[in-house]
């Protein structure tokens, strides 16, 4: 009974602390700043990229 206590509380533990980590970036909008971040350095490969001009 020891063991199956211990692991519902780890169980929690780490869905808590889930939790708030993914509010943590929601509530500070982190995706989107590190998308900000780093879409110059995405445009700038895009740019150097070969392109096939026919549709």
């Amino acid at each position: 009974m020891n063991k199956l206590l211990k692991f519902c509380l780890s169980l929690v533990g780490i869905v808590l602390g889930l939790f708030v980590v993914t509010f943590t970036v929601y509530f500070f909008n982190l995706d989107m700043k590190l998308t900000s971040a780093v879409a110059p350095l995405l445009q700038k490969w895009y740019d150097h990229m070969e392109h096939n001009q026919y549709l």
